[in-house]
């Protein structure tokens, strides 16, 4: 798809939405199962399954990037498909983007060694590199629209309200305030 379709795409979604504003509301979703040991796979519409898994120091087979790996991808790409639809409709010329990203993450919070060290990353780091004939102005434009839009690194920096709720052989279990 060349930058033109991109834009005319994205640019026919934003009609659509402006047109009617409900549309704006979408809901994406995603079915996961434990396959064996820390193996599992992630099913998305109509791909074929993704599979995770953990290197052989946390019990994996080392088959597939682990959960914690697919933050990572997750906001590298978010960055880049944000800089490829804002750099069409802008009419900025890209040659290349490419993320670099770092997660910071203290294993002794995973395993519960320590209740002051949370299970999850405590930093995540990421350098875009971009390459094109933009003028410099240009292009801290399109930094700035891509920073301030993309929805993974929005979902990353700020609060969000996350519920579950859990059933073990057909009945419900009370996960407490979390799950109301």
């Amino acid at each position: 798809m060349s930058q033109d379709q991109v834009k005319s795409a994205l640019l026919k979604t934003i009609e659509g939405i402006q047109n009617s504003p409900n549309a704006s509301k979408v809901i994406f979703r995603a079915d996961t199962e434990l396959v064996e040991n820390v193996r599992c796979k992630a099913t998305v519409r109509n791909f074929p399954p993704l599979i995770t898994d953990e290197p052989p120091e946390l019990a994996g087979g080392d088959t597939g990037m682990n959960p914690v790996e697919l933050i990572l991808v997750a906001l590298g790409t978010c960055q880049e498909v944000m800089y490829s639809a804002y750099a069409a409709v802008m009419g900025i010329p890209l040659d290349s983007v490419k993320c670099n990203l770092k997660g910071h993450l203290d294993l002794k919070g995973l395993f519960a060694l320590d209740p002051n060290v949370p299970a999850g990353y405590s930093k995540i780091s990421y350098e875009t590199l971009i390459q094109s004939s933009a003028s410099a102005e240009q292009i801290r434009t399109l930094v700035q629209a891509v920073e301030s839009h993309c929805p993974v690194l929005d979902t990353l920096q700020r609060p969000i309200e996350v519920v579950g709720k859990v059933s073990a052989n057909g009945q419900s279990l009370s996960l407490g305030a979390a799950a109301e």
